[in-house]
């Protein structure tokens, strides 16, 4: 069983790689998911919700209210890619490309009213973790390497 990486080890990993190449291209968690993010996920992942342990132990009271774990910062947002939830974003975001039974995540229909739209802001999600590191796996699945790939620039 692996144990659990120290926040700085995390951010090293999914951080690390991504600020060595700071080009304007570059899909960004402040140039592009955090609009993106806005628009579409704050609404039940925003301030007003629980943090991943409090989510954790009282998901039926939260689903009801229609609130999910809290996704408001960066660094909030990076667990869900990373640790400790490794692989809950690209599970929930994902369109079934990527799964056995073809499903896409729960998530999935509000990146967008329509197909075009969904697979834009999934392509953008996908650059910015990077296509090598989305990986759908847990922590406790995922290789040292695989968790290189995640890119998650700031």
């Amino acid at each position: 069983m692996k144990s659990a990486p120290s926040l700085f080890l995390v951010t090293l990993l999914l951080g690390g790689a991504a600020l060595a190449d700071d080009d304007d291209d570059d899909v960004t968690y402040r140039k592009d998911i955090r609009p993106l993010w806005e628009q579409k996920c704050m609404a039940c992942h925003g301030e007003g919700s629980p943090y991943l342990a409090e989510f954790d132990e009282n998901k039926d009271k939260y689903e009801k209210l229609a609130r999910g774990p809290r996704m408001d910062t960066y660094a909030n947002l990076v667990t869900f890619v990373g640790w400790p939830d490794s692989g809950a974003l690209m599970r929930r975001l994902d369109d079934g490309s990527n799964t056995k039974d073809g499903e896409p995540g729960n998530m999935y229909q509000h990146l967008g009213a329509d197909e075009r739209e969904r697979q834009k802001n999934l392509a953008l999600f996908k650059a910015w973790v990077g296509e090598k590191g989305w990986v759908l796996k847990r922590f406790d699945e995922l290789s040292r390497k695989e968790l290189g790939r995640m890119r998650v620039a700031e």
